[in-house]
């Protein structure tokens, strides 16, 4: 499933980075995705936006067995 949710990143993520940002995955457990925002998105006041509306959705349009995507912060 994680080789599955990246390539599904990937296709996303030149939406990301037309405004600066990118998108990491680090973990995918049980139900829960972890991500990194990276770039622009960090400190971005709609990064969140970014995360619920966009990653997330979409993530989980594909994959119903997910539950949520975390953005993991260092």
């Amino acid at each position: 499933m994680k080789r599955k949710i990246q390539n599904l990143l990937n296709e996303i993520r030149p939406f990301i980075m037309q405004h600066g940002g990118d998108v990491e995955l680090l973990a995918v457990k049980g139900d829960t995705v972890e991500v990194k925002m990276m770039g622009a998105c960090v400190g971005c006041s709609l990064s969140s936006v970014t995360l619920k509306d966009g990653i997330e959705q979409i993530i989980k349009d594909e994959f119903p067995e997910i539950v949520q995507v975390k953005a993991i912060e260092d």
